[in-house]
């Protein structure tokens, strides 16, 4: 990779946000507290998961996955931004930029596909709660998985491929605190029309394909929700699906936000926020969410609490 007249480029700087030195202590001691819980909460969750035998079903077993991409991708860019805060020298390596794109790209990739496979589960479950355990069998459960995995990885490789086959000649400072796609295209003296291309097409089917799956499925699951009788089954129901629904609107309204926001003078700093917020307190709202709001769960949480206080 060439920066400028044939200088070799070894690494990035990191800009980061707006006046973070002045408030570097605080930003430091919040996102590790943000990231502590976010470890501590999606690591728990798996845990619970695989201890308790009534939670070895197909919703659980795609949040197992969930919990696995949110730990992940804020590892990824996370523990780099902290460290950010408090270091003189904010570089982060050519080999370190590319293995943080292609991490964070592809596990939340694996966060988009994954939400729809739970969408997918919760219309089975409550449209056909006769055949659910046909239809969603161990077999096909780990097929869909696979497939999610397969494509995030996919997904991955094109964007950072192609962002780092780029020459880059203005500079090598990254007006963001990670790596992310397009404030490293910002940098390049290459055309990068193609790359643009790429990320617009990727990210559109993703999320179009994705947001698809997930209302086509709730707009069946609120039809069979409005057929029962009684009140106590519809809320019955439908609290089987608030915890991911919820997921669902944080997570994919962040999401669009971040990238189909309209250009602006402050965009890069929306931007900014908005990264903040979906790769970095998303992860610990997660399990927060299916803990607070899931009945199934906060019962496995008192009984494994009794059982080890006892």
């Amino acid at each position: 990779m060439k920066l400028g007249n044939n200088t070799q480029l070894t690494e990035f700087i990191l800009l980061g946000f707006v006046n973070q030195h002045k408030y570097r202590y605080v930003l430091f001691t919040l996102f590790l507290i943000i990231y502590v819980t976010a470890l501590v909460g999606n690591i728990a969750m798996i845990l619970l998961i695989k201890i308790d035998s009534r939670l070895h079903t197909p919703m659980y077993f795609f949040l197992q996955h969930l919990a696995f991409a949110d730990i992940c991708y804020t590892s990824a860019i996370t523990p780099k931004t902290v460290h950010n805060f408090l270091a003189e020298n904010k570089a982060i390596s050519f080999g370190g930029c590319t293995v943080q794109l292609f991490v964070y790209a592809m596990f939340v990739t694996v966060d988009c596909f994954d939400l729809s496979a739970m969408a997918v589960d919760r219309y089975v479950a409550i449209c056909h709660p006769l055949r659910y355990s046909t239809i969603m069998s161990q077999r096909v459960c780990i097929l869909m998985v696979v497939g999610l995995y397969v494509i995030s990885i996919i997904n991955a490789s094109v964007h950072t491929g192609f962002a780092f086959s780029l020459s880059f000649c203005r500079s090598n400072i990254i007006n963001h605190f990670f790596c992310d796609g397009p404030p490293i295209l910002a940098l390049s003296c290459s055309s990068i029309e193609l790359n643009i291309l790429l990320l617009f097409v990727f990210v559109s089917f993703n999320l179009s394909f994705t947001v698809l799956v997930v209302i086509i499925s709730y707009i069946y699951i609120l039809v069979a929700i409005l057929k029962i009788s009684s009140a106590e089954g519809r809320k019955k129901a439908f609290s089987t699906c608030g915890s991911h629904l919820t997921t669902v609107i944080v997570f994919y309204g962040t999401l669009s936000f971040m990238y189909f926001q309209p250009r602006s003078d402050t965009y890069q700093e929306n931007m900014k926020i908005a990264s903040v917020f979906y790769g970095i307190v998303i992860p610990m709202l997660n399990p927060l969410i299916y803990s607070l709001r899931n009945k199934e769960v906060k019962e496995a949480i008192k009984l494994l609490g009794k059982n080890y206080f006892k």
